[in-house]
Formats: structure tokens, C-alpha cells, sequence
């Protein structure tokens, strides 16, 4: 973490990670993929329990990203005893919000999947999915922290084991599932709901046995003021993003299914696609979060700097390709999931494609917000968090459709983007400023006092 060059070490960081979002992402590919084959209808209601992943991700993820910039700048500063009590803490409280989650929605499935945005004719393949989902909630929430903590101490390879072996599951049970049990969208709902849970063994066991630099154990839960006010500080930011994201979807879905399922369907399969290149830069930032919290917390601030700026450029370039790439072969990729139902091609098509021309953009501010979770800077990270799906796409979601009627729908993530870097290109001048400032408090901390020579009077 303090010797190994940048361009050498966010990489070695990041490439798990980004294998790990990538996998995470295939859970919903796959479950999409394979339901489309029965039908529009039912790949919108899986659509719709999309916002319950987000959901799930936002009960796991409140404690994950808090306890992982916490704990990277703890063993950065060699405070490996309180980084284990954050762990613990973290852990076993996300599985207990899993638990209450699951419980509140089996309780109210109906009027659950139909605030998600789930139609007359979708309601029941949604709480078909929904149910075992719900089930596997606990296990779902907790992973999250596992998986973090895990990428914090340095263990992002075996992080990405983890979800890669879940993912691989869930490919193969799909459509055993699916279709040789024939259990349609429930079916896709158990292999996804199995799946979660391997992933959450896996992740488990080298705090079991020990292996890991940090131990996992009750007696090190500690609801102390310091641990508790670090993790909700530079947790609550990735609540709000989660929240809004989860706001945004449910306002799209219900917007999309007012117009024909097909437009939901086209939505919906828009949403998972733009997730692989989404998925690849958020996992490139949650490599570099943690190298820059531990190099903050190790007062490295030229470090920081340096990693900063390859993040940076390695994000702009690698959004600018995938979007390339993606808008190209946009039309391909949306007849993997239907062959007739010209609206939904349509609409993706044309949605996907816009988001593709601000794909570089918004890889950067990725990178930006993942810079102000990892130092610890928990006001600039929540107005981050809040900007996109938030201040902008919710009204945009709002105001577009009002004009260009389904168009404006599937257009609304584009504008929000262009909009998001009004905040987002401040908020990094004035960050950098801080990190250059600490860099030269710190070279004349460490620079030998200059003593002036005598002068000889001749």
C-alpha cells in the first residue's frame, strides 16, 4: 500500500473488484436473460424487483462502505485491534437489518412489489420472485460487509472468489429452474436466492479459519461513539445513493408500465445492460478507495495524489471505449432478450445509446465520490451520493416525459449526467486543493532546516 507504484498497485486493487461487480451483475443478466424467454411480461416483473435488490444492497451497504473506508484508514494508521471491532460491528448488524428487511417484505409482498411499480398483469410474476429473494435478505445484507471488509484489508482476490463462485451457480441453476423444473420466475428467484447464499459462505470462511488479517467475533461488536460516528458518517452517502437509486427505479418502472409493459421491459433490460460498464468502474473506484484511505490515514498524501490521478485518467479512457463499444453493438445486445416487440427494441436502443455518449463523464465522477469516501470526507461524499439520482434524474424522470413522452423517459439518466458535472467538477478542484496542501505541509515537516551560513565581513 506505501511502496508499490500507483499504475501498478489501484490495478492489482481493482481488478477483483471490478470482477466482483461484473459477477454481480451477471445475477441479474442471467435472471433476465432466461426469463425473457417467457415472455415481456415477465421480464418486466423482474425488472421490478430490481429496486428490491437495491432495497436488500441498501441495508448491507449503509454499514459495508462506512466500515470499509473506516477500517482502511485504521490500518493505515496500525490500529488493527479497533479495525477487527468495526468489522464485527458491522457485520453482524447488517445481518440483523437483513432479518428485518425480509420480515417487513413477506409481510406486505402485495402492496410491496406494487410500490416497486409492478403492474395488474406483472403483480404476480413479481411476488413470485420477490419471495425467495426476500428470504435470502439477511444473507445478502451481511455479504456486502464481508465483501468490503474484506477488499480493505487487502483480500480483494479472494472477495472476488466469493461472488464469482455465487454467480457461476446462478448461471447454471437458471434454467434448471426455469425451465427443466418448470418453475418459471419463481424458479429464476430460488437459483438467484441459493446463489446469494453460497457467495455469503465463501466469504465467510477465512474469518472462520482465521485467515484473514482482521477476526470476526461477538465479543468485538462494539457500538462505541468513535465507530458508530465513522460508520454512519461515510455510510450515510452511500444510503442516500442507494436510496435514490432505488427512488429513481421505482419512479422509471412506474412511469415505463403506465405507458405498456413493453416499455417497462425495454426499461428494464436498458438497466441491466448499462450495468456491466457502471459495474466496471465502480469496482475500478472501490479498488482505489481503499489505497487512498490507507495512504491518508498513513499521511502519504503524494500518494493519494498520484493515485488520484490515474484513476482519474484510467476511468475517462475506459468509459469513453465502453461506450464506444456498447453503442455499436447496442441493438445485438437487446435481441438476446426479444426478437419481435419492435417498442422495446426501439426504446432501449435508443436509451442505451444515449447514455453511452456520457459514459466517460460519469466513469470520472465514480472516481471523484470514491476519492471522498476513502479520505474519510463524509460532507462532499453525501452530496455526491445525492446529485445523480437525486437532484437531478428523479426531476428528470419528472420534467422529460411531460415532453417527449416515453423518449423523454428512456433519456432522463443522460440528461442527469450532463447535469451532475455542474457539482461534481467543483467539488473536485476543492479536494485536490487539500490533498496538493497537505503534500507541501508534509514535504517541510520533512525537509531538514535549512541554517544559514555566517557571513564574513571583509
Amino acid at each position: 500500500m506505501l511502496d508499490l507504484p500507483m499504475h501498478r498497485l489501484i490495478p492489482k486493487m481493482a481488478v477483483p473488484t471490478i470482477v466482483s461487480m461484473l459477477v454481480t451483475t451477471v445475477y441479474n443478466f442471467a435472471d433476465t436473460y432466461f426469463v425473457s424467454h417467457l415472455g415481456t411480461t415477465a421480464t418486466a416483473a423482474v425488472g421490478v424487483n430490481f429496486s428490491l435488490d437495491n432495497l436488500i444492497m441498501t441495508a448491507g451497504s449503509f454499514l459495508a462502505v462506512g466500515a470499509n473506508s473506516f477500517i482502511a484508514r485504521l490500518l493505515g494508521a496500525k490500529q488493527d485491534k479497533k479495525a477487527a471491532q468495526v468489522l464485527s460491528t458491522a457485520f453482524f448488524t447488517a445481518f440483523f437489518m437483513g432479518l428485518l428487511a425480509m420480515a417487513a417484505g413477506l409481510l406486505f409482498l402485495e402492496p410491496l412489489v406494487r410500490l416497486l411499480g409492478a403492474t395488474d398483469t406483472t403483480v404476480q410474476y413479481s411476488m413470485d420472485y420477490a419471495g425467495f429473494v426476500l428470504l435470502a435478505a439477511p444473507f445478502m445484507a451481511s455479504s456486502f460487509v464481508l465483501n468490503h471488509c474484506l477488499r480493505s484489508e487487502g483480500s480483494a482476490a479472494f472477495a472476488m472468489i466469493g461472488i464469482a463462485v455465487g454467480a457461476i451457480l446462478n448461471i447454471v441453476l437458471d434454467p434448471i429452474f426455469i425451465f427443466v423444473f418448470d418453475l418459471g420466475v419463481k424458479g429464476a428467484s430460488i437459483a438467484t436466492a441459493i446463489s446469494k447464499i453460497v457467495s455469503f459462505v465463501i466469504l465467510l470462511t477465512p474469518y472462520l479459519r482465521r485467515h484473514s488479517l482482521l477476526y470476526l467475533s461477538v465479543r468485538n461488536i462494539r457500538y462505541s461513539r468513535e465507530i458508530i460516528s465513522e460508520v454512519v458518517k461515510m455510510g450515510l452517502p452511500a444510503t442516500l445513493r442507494s436510496t435514490l437509486a432505488t427512488l429513481s427505479m421505482i419512479v422509471l418502472n412506474r412511469m415505463a408500465g403506465a405507458y405498456s409493459d413493453s416499455v417497462l421491459a425495454g426499461m428494464s433490460v436498458v438497466n441491466r445492460i448499462i450495468m456491466f460498464p457502471t459495474a466496471a468502474i465502480l469496482g475500478f473506484g472501490q479498488g482505489f478507495q481503499p489505497v487512498a484511505g490507507f495512504n491518508w490515514g498513513a499521511k502519504r498524501y503524494d500518494r493519494v495524489y498520484k493515485g488520484f490521478t490515474f484513476a482519474s485518467a484510467t476511468a475517462l479512457i475506459a468509459g469513453a471505449i465502453m461506450g464506444l463499444l456498447l453503442a455499436v453493438f447496442a441493438r445485438p445486445l437487446i435481441g438476446l432478450f426479444t426478437k419481435t416487440d419492435a417498442e422495446l427494441i426501439a426504446i432501449a436502443v435508443f436509451s442505451i445509446r444515449l447514455q453511452c455518449l456520457v459514459k466517460p463523464i460519469h466513469s470520472w465522477s465514480i472516481v471523484v465520490n470514491m476519492l471522498y469516501s476513502g479520505l474519510g470526507k463524509a460532507r462532499g461524499a453525501a452530496i455526491l451520493s445525492v446529485t445523480r439520482q437525486g437532484l437531478f434524474l428523479i426531476p428528470m424522470l419528472l420534467i422529460l416525459p411531460a415532453l417527449f413522452a416515453e423518449w423523454g423517459l428512456a433519456a432522463a439518466q443522460f440528461a442527469s449526467d450532463i447535469l451532475t458535472m455542474t457539482v461534481v467538477v467543483p467539488l473536485c478542484v476543492t479536494i485536490v486543493k487539500e490533498i496538493r496542501r497537505n503534500m507541501r505541509f508534509a514535504e517541510a515537516e520533512n525537509d531538514p532546516p535549512v541554517i544559514e551560513s555566517e557571513r564574513v565581513v571583509s
